[in-house]
């Protein structure tokens, strides 16, 4: 029984910018932005390192980005290849390990090696015979880290970005993270950011020296977290399969403001098509949809649908979209944007579910339906065919054709 565990956690920096580059290598040579060509307020979904180092950032918005670096070029994402080129990267990390919890195609996963050494050899052999296969063979440099838990093995790897590698031996975790400035700590939050700056907190090491009752007046029940993470403690397993905290996130902008009804509808039906895309590529079903509306006023209305049993169907996540749209739907202004966010994920089962009510010829028709799609996507688009929206948003089963 070992006593310590050894979590080794690789990163590829800028993940979508370094697969376009190996399918591209004429794009090495400049800064790269990857943004929706397409949105009139497009924000950036991915930039290289020369692209952050002049002030771009994820989620800015697109003509803000192109004037802080005027020098880059702008890409689409092309999500079904940055999935393709998870999928391999995985396929080379489970040779070592059963225990790999990854996202979805953001080049982080964590990989249990614990008690593998008598197999592969020391866990530090492992970090660099995974980084050297994956460099050789699929063209991309990962990060890798080196700890006794996921959350020091996480901090490692952002100092050492955007290549390299670090290694935490085991009951040094604390004195590790004392000098580093406390916003590196995993899911500080803004107010959090902003209490640490009141109370003059800089530094990790100024937090561990606060006592769980010190800790518990400002933070209150984020106290515990904050207690144990300072000081180099995460009991959290790694767990075989997608992160908890994974998301699929899919957006539109509307090139002028709108409340008319059928161009939302046909929006949301649209996002959440592209959502149920993603997942199949991945191999992932969905529980919870959330949708946010932003007004052209600045407000923004967000609900949410769950179902018990994930979803990967075009169909029946464009039912809850719409669903969802209509809770959300509720003031007169204009609507500038909308973001669809998928979480609650989990492996598609192939087991069926006693619990489905659909005979067996229907889902038999629907499962038939989606991967003729999907091939006609693979081949022409994405935008050449869809769900159709009827208006009330229902018209389960009917696929349409767009013009062009």
């Amino acid at each position: 029984m070992y006593s310590e565990r050894s979590i080794l956690h690789f990163n590829v920096a800028d993940f979508a910018v370094a697969v376009e580059r190996v399918a591209d290598s004429s794009l090495r040579r400049r800064p790269l932005i990857i943004a929706p060509l397409q949105a009139a307020r497009a924000v950036v979904y991915d930039m290289s390192e020369e692209a952050f180092c002049s002030g771009v950032r994820k989620g800015m918005p697109l003509f803000q980005a192109t004037r802080r670096c005027r020098r880059a070029q702008v890409l689409p994402p092309r999500i079904g290849l940055y999935q393709r080129a998870m999928g391999d990267f995985l396929g080379r990390v489970r040779r070592f390990s059963p225990l790999v919890e990854h996202g979805l195609a953001d080049g982080h996963l964590f990989v249990d090696v614990t008690g593998t050494h008598r197999l592969f050899g020391p866990a530090p052999d492992i970090g660099w015979r995974v980084r050297r296969e994956v460099r050789g063979d699929l063209g991309i440099d990962p990060i890798w880290t080196l700890s006794s838990n996921k959350l020091v093995a996480k901090v490692a790897s952002r100092l050492v970005k955007p290549v390299g590698e670090y290694i935490v031996a085991p009951g040094e975790e604390q004195e590790f993270l004392a000098p580093l400035p406390v916003f590196l700590l995993p899911g500080i939050t803004q107010g959090e950011r902003r209490r640490f700056r009141e109370f003059n907190i800089l530094r990790i090491g100024q937090l561990a020296g606060l006592n769980r009752n010190e800790l518990l007046v400002p933070f209150g029940r984020r106290s515990g977290y904050l207690y144990d993470a300072s000081r180099g403690v995460d009991p959290s397993r790694v767990t075989n399969g997608v992160r908890r905290d994974a998301c699929i996130v899919q957006e539109h902008h509307f090139g002028d403001d709108t409340n008319d009804s059928r161009r939302l509808k046909e929006a949301v039906a649209r996002l959440a098509a592209q959502v149920a895309l993603q997942l199949r590529r991945g191999g992932q079903e969905a529980r919870r949809l959330v949708l946010r509306l932003t007004y052209s006023d600045g407000a923004t209305v967000q609900r949410q649908l769950s179902r018990r049993i994930g979803s990967s169907s075009d169909f029946v996540l464009r039912d809850m979209a719409l669903l969802v749209l209509q809770r959300a739907w509720r003031r007169r202004t204009r609507i500038r944007s909308c973001h669809l966010f998928c979480d609650r994920l989990h492996r598609r089962s192939t087991q069926q579910s006693l619990l489905q009510m659909l005979p067996q010829q229907s889902k038999d028709n629907e499962a038939g339906l989606l991967e003729a799609m999907d091939a006609i996507r693979d081949r022409f688009g994405q935008e050449v065919i869809g769900t159709g929206v009827d208006g009330t948003g229902g018209d389960r089963g009917r696929a349409q054709m767009s013009a062009g």
